[in-house]
């Protein structure tokens, strides 16, 4: 197999941010691990390339923006739901109450895992 050519690389790594783009609109979360090895992949190589042969990046740039802007809301949108779960788990845990003077009280549940049997 020949090497690719700078052009034939930048046009790789063209075509994989819209696919990026369209995974992270769509919430495929499970195909950007897979993209982003790809991608850096493709800049692995166009690294490799001597500097006065590489093409200009600037059409790239854009794209690139714009994806790790979606990237960033992504992640944000995950660490909210984290932080949401976090909190549904520890309602189940604890109940907490007010006393009479509007001091906060914790009343510790605890939850039972076990079966029991009845013959």
């Amino acid at each position: 197999m020949t090497d690719p050519t700078p052009q034939n690389l930048i046009d790789q790594l063209d075509g994989l941010l819209d696919v990026e783009r369209r995974a992270l609109l769509n919430g495929e979360l499970d195909a950007i691990a897979a993209i982003a090895e790809e991608k850096e992949q493709l800049i692995d190589a166009l690294n490799a390339i001597q500097p006065e042969q590489q093409p200009p990046l600037k059409d790239l740039q854009s794209k690139v923006a714009r994806n790790q802007v979606l990237l960033d809301g992504a992640l944000q949108g995950i660490r909210k739901v984290a932080a949401r779960l976090a909190a549904l788990r520890r309602i189940r845990r604890t109940l907490e109450t007010y006393d009479a003077a509007g001091r906060k009280q914790t009343i510790q549940g605890e939850v039972d895992h076990k079966v029991e049997k009845r013959a």
